[in-house]
């Protein structure tokens, strides 16, 4: 079975940065485990990051949330440093928007497929939901022990909702939607 594991947005600025959360912080430490699993077992290793340009405050997205965030080439826009060693090896998407075209085509060979990552209320959701769109039979799954979203409340949403959409969830979370 070829397996692909997607790294989702683990930018500083999600983690410790302008948009970072205590619970982005938590699962650090649960997404390194998970990369050394999933390398262990052969698994393609796909970093994804939310990538902007200096306009960003005046596009469609930066009017809707405008705080500068994953502006390309400042600090905030890099792999966050517990990871940095892990994408020497790995493909790196960059990214517009929530969603990406670009991993589904990468993901072509792929049987069973794994999101971890930051938010899961935004860009883990919309990339589970793309792949499974794009690969209905294949097997799309999140490990919510690798994930975060904006608040606990929305993670939780978001999980339900991937549930519904027939995305498998893993991984361990307690009741208030923490990882």
């Amino acid at each position: 079975m070829n397996r692909a594991l997607i790294i989702v947005d683990m930018q500083v600025d999600f983690v410790t940065g302008s948009l970072g959360t205590k619970e982005a912080e938590r699962i650090v430490p649960a997404v390194v485990k998970k990369i050394e699993t999933e390398k262990e077992n052969g698994a393609q290793i796909i970093f994804t990051k939310d990538t902007h340009e200096t306009n960003y405050l005046q596009t469609q997205e930066g009017r809707k949330l405008p705080v500068k965030h994953c502006i390309r080439q400042t600090e905030g826009w890099q792999i966050i440093p517990e990871l940095k060693a892990y994408t020497s090896d790995a493909k790196i998407i960059e990214k517009p928007t929530f969603g990406s075209v670009e991993l589904a085509k990468e993901l072509v060979n792929a049987d069973q497929i794994t999101l971890i990552g930051l938010c899961t209320d935004i860009c883990v959701i919309s990339n589970a939901l793309l792949l499974k769109a794009y690969y209905p039979e294949k097997m799309i799954q999140v490990d919510v022990s690798c994930c975060a979203g904006v608040t606990p409340q929305s993670h939780e949403n978001a999980v339900s909702a991937m549930k519904m959409c027939q995305i498998d969830i893993i991984g361990e979370q307690n009741k208030k939607g923490e990882v």
